[in-house]
C-alpha cells in the first residue's frame, strides 16, 4: 500500500460523486503515479462502502480482463473484479436511461447464479458447478467514471483505474433462458453481438480463462484471501469474451448465443 487513508477515502469520495453527478474524474494513475492493487481495491472498496451506506444492496460480482487480449493491453496476467448492486440490474428488452451512465460500453458475458455459499482458497472447478444454481446469457454494462485518457498528456487509463473504478462496473442486462452448466459446454457457448442490426463482435466462451467456470474459480480463491467469498443467491458475471461495443444514445444491441439464448437492450 502506498496510499494514504486520507488519499484512498478521498478517491473513493471522487468516484462515489463521479457515479452520482455523472462527470468524470481525472486518472487516479496520475493523481498517484506509484499506486498499487492493493491501494486500487482499497479505493474501490472506499467506493462501494459509500454506496452501500447510501442503501445499495449487493447482488454479486462481476470478473474483468480475463482475456489474453485485454491483459496483454494493460500489461497484466491476471482478472480483476468488482461489486453488482440491485440497482445495476435490468431485463432483457428493456430500455436502459438515457440520463444513466456517462460513456456506457456492451460486453457480452455468461452469467452464473449460486445456490450455495462457495468460499476458500482450495475451490476447484467441480466446487463451483456443485455450487451454481444456473447460468445464463447477459450483456454487462460498462462504464467510466474515471477518464479514459488524460486531455493533457495523453495517457490512458491503467489498471489501478479500473480497479478503483469497481472494475468499470455499471449494470448487467440478464437474459432469460436458464441453464445446467455442468450440461453446458461453456467453452463452446458464444455469441453473434450486433449494434443497431449490423454485427459487430462474436466470440467464444472459452475466450474466458479458456472456460468461463474458471473465473468463477480465480473470483472465490481471490475473495479467499480477505476471509470473504460467493454466497447462495449471487450473481457472478463471468467474463467477457468480446471486445468492449460502444453504446451511445439509441443504440439498440442484441446478442445471439444461439440455443443457450439470447438478451438484448435500447439505450434511450
Amino acid at each position: 500500500m502506498t496510499l494514504s487513508v486520507g488519499e484512498i477515502e478521498q478517491a473513493g469520495e471522487d468516484l462515489f460523486q463521479a457515479e452520482r453527478k455523472r462527470r468524470q474524474i481525472g486518472l487516479l494513475s496520475l493523481r498517484h503515479p506509484g499506486m498499487t492493487l492493493q491501494d486500487a481495491y482499497a479505493v474501490q472498496t472506499a467506493f462501494t462502502d459509500r454506496k452501500k451506506a447510501g442503501g445499495g444492496v449487493v447482488r454479486g460480482w462481476k470478473i474483468g480482463l480475463t482475456s489474453k487480449a485485454m491483459q496483454d493491453v494493460l500489461k497484466i496476467e491476471t482478472p480483476d473484479s468488482g461489486i453488482l448492486f440491485d440497482d445495476m440490474l435490468f431485463d432483457s428488452g428493456g430500455t436502459i436511461p438515457q440520463d444513466r451512465f456517462i460513456e456506457p460500453r456492451i460486453e457480452a458475458e455468461i452469467a452464473f447464479v449460486m445456490q450455495d455459499d462457495l468460499a476458500g482458497g482450495d475451490v476447484d472447478r467441480n466446487g463451483v458447478l456443485a455450487a451454481t444454481e444456473f447460468v445464463f446469457p447477459a450483456l454487462e454494462i460498462l462504464d467510466t467514471r474515471i477518464l479514459r485518457k488524460d486531455p493533457e498528456t495523453g495517457d490512458l487509463r491503467k489498471i489501478v483505474d479500473t480497479i478503483a473504478d469497481n472494475a468499470a462496473n455499471a449494470g448487467v442486462v440478464l437474459g432469460g433462458m436458464r441453464h445446467d452448466p455442468a450440461g453446458t459446454d461453456l467453452r463452446w457457448t458464444g455469441a453473434i453481438v450486433s449494434r443497431n442490426g449490423e454485427v459487430e463482435e462474436t466470440g467464444l466462451g472459452a475466450g474466458v480463462l479458456n472456460d468461463p467456470v474458471m473465473g468463477i474459480v480465480w473470483l472465490a480463491r481471490r475473495l479467499a484471501q480477505f476471509d470473504q467469498g460467493l454466497r447462495a443467491g449471487d450473481v457472478v458475471l463471468s467474463g467477457s469474451f468480446i471486445r468492449p461495443i460502444e453504446a451511445s444514445r439509441g443504440s439498440k444491441i442484441h446478442a445471439d448465443f444461439g440455443p443457450f439464448g439470447h438478451v438484448s437492450c435500447h439505450f434511450g
